[in-house]
């Protein structure tokens, strides 16, 4: 089931993509059925609170009429940073599930692990890797491109500055 879902946090990811935001992508699930999805929005918001995770999560809320995720497994592309790993500890979710790691601000292993760590009133159930070389594979091809896109638009300003 796990790759399942992680395929539909695959889908909301190629939803951020499409609109030119870093694309991830996470669902909620509570007994086996999805009841929020989410994905990055922080350019188009421009609000630092809207990452996928955090979405999901508001949504999930709303969802169930609680803040408290209990019995809900929250699949993510890529690994929660600082912030969002905070709020799976607050909401209560029981197991995160997640794709690619995150070198630069994973807190899910990669640079802390906020979601076990034990000094909180709330452990997280952790998997990882799953479907990592589809999540790591979106997210590779978005900043090779956008990299792209800034080096010709870098040399044609350097082009126009010369003529």
């Amino acid at each position: 089931m796990d790759k399942h879902f992680m395929r539909v946090a695959l889908e909301e990811a190629k939803k951020a993509l499409a609109i030119n935001e870093v694309p991830i992508g996470a669902v909620i699930v509570y007994g086996n059925e999805i009841i929020a999805t989410g994905y990055n929005q922080r350019e188009t918001s421009q609000l630092s609170l809207s990452h996928a995770e955090l979405i999901a999560i508001e949504k999930a809320n709303q969802k169930l009429g609680t803040w408290r995720l209990e019995d809900c497994t929250l699949y993510v592309t890529l690994e929660p940073c600082q912030m969002c790993a905070g709020a799976i500890v607050q909401s209560r979710i029981k197991r995160v599930v997640f794709g690619a790691l995150d070198g630069k601000a994973g807190c899910a292993g990669s640079i802390l692990n906020i979601l076990e760590e034990p000094r909180f009133n709330h452990q997280v159930e952790l998997t990882s890797g799953v479907l990592q070389e589809e999540c790591s594979m979106i997210l590779t091809q978005f900043f090779q491109e956008l990299r792209s896109k800034r080096k010709n638009q870098n040399k044609k300003r350097q082009s126009d500055e010369l003529q």
